[in-house]
């Protein structure tokens, strides 16, 4: 295993835990604040603009094939601060639920598609990718309270608001989700158990199940060793799953088998997200999240192009 360090240039500076970052074709980048409650794009001259105030707790972001920005609201944390380091605790006392959004680019128009499935509520929709058929698949991480966990699933929705179903139960603390290069393998990582797992997609929201002992029915790709949480996730177009690693702090490469490849050691403990723009798909843009920051490094593969 490589053990390399991420170089480049940070792009923002002062964020309020930023995630969920999607390079635009304009050369922009899409991210969220998680405690401000805002939808950004910083452009290639660093300049930020607000696209949308969205409340609760934007995280995930992915853009649809109909243009739109599809948002997983996970309903709000509470929050520690310390030496300008910023880190999430349990539920917000306002936390009401989560739920996916729909934001209109131009106009910021926000709309709340989706906060029950079969008549129970989301606990805290995390990350979110589209398949080739126009619905898509995200993460539903539960919710920590100060005395207890709720557990999470995998869910599949179409864009109309006419589908949801839950593909995966239970998952402990669901986060990174994204898809493999030939579309066929749905990949989930787990936060408190830095646990990463693969699922062979038979059709849109139906996934092949392996039998007991797989808790989610998964099959287990990697388990990093030691105190180390997992949080996003991007394919390189190669295969290889780009796990934004916490703890540590920095980005965990596995080889679609499972075996770890390279670790990118990140400035600071809270590297949250990953993804792929510019040339070849060779830009990275990575959040920094304690400390606010917006990372640019170029990465040595392309990434994979997503679906929309």
């Amino acid at each position: 295993m490589k053990h390399l360090t991420l170089k480049g240039e940070i792009i923002a500076r002062d964020l309020q835990f930023p995630e969920g970052p999607v390079a635009m074709p304009d050369g922009s980048v899409l991210i969220v604040e998680i405690v401000s409650g805002r939808l950004l794009r910083i452009y290639s001259d660093q300049r930020q603009e607000i696209v949308a105030h969205l409340g609760g707790g934007p995280n995930g972001l992915a853009i649809g094939p109909d243009g739109y920005c599809y948002v997983c609201n996970n309903g709000g944390f509470e929050w520690h601060t310390e030496n300008g380091f910023t880190r999430p605790l349990a539920a917000a006392a306002d936390y009401k639920g989560g739920c996916i959004q729909r934001v209109h680019l131009e106009s910021g128009q926000v709309d709340v598609l989706y906060s029950h499935c079969d008549g129970n509520p989301l606990h805290g929709p995390n990350d979110i990718v589209f398949d080739q058929m126009g619905g898509f698949w995200f993460t539903d991480m539960g919710r920590a309270f100060h005395d207890r966990i709720v557990r999470g699933a995998v869910y599949y929705a179409k864009i109309d608001g006419s589908e949801i179903r839950q593909a995966a139960f239970p998952v402990l603390t669901p986060n990174g989700i994204g898809l493999s290069p030939d579309l066929s393998v749905l990949y989930v990582a787990e936060t408190e158990t830095s646990r990463l797992w693969s699922y062979s997609i038979l059709e849109p929201g139906i996934l092949q199940r392996e039998p007991w002992p797989s808790p989610n029915g998964g099959r287990l790709l990697h388990g990093l060793p030691g105190f180390q949480r997992f949080d996003s996730l991007a394919v390189e177009d190669d295969g290889n799953i780009c796990v934004a690693t916490l703890v540590n702090g920095g980005i965990s490469v596995f080889s679609p088998d499972g075996e770890l490849l390279e670790f990118h050691q990140a400035p600071e403990n809270y590297c949250t997200n990953i993804c792929f723009g510019g040339p070849q798909l060779r830009d990275a843009y990575i959040t920094l999240s304690g400390y606010g920051q917006l990372m640019k490094v170029r990465w040595p593969r392309g990434g994979l192009a997503l679906q929309a």
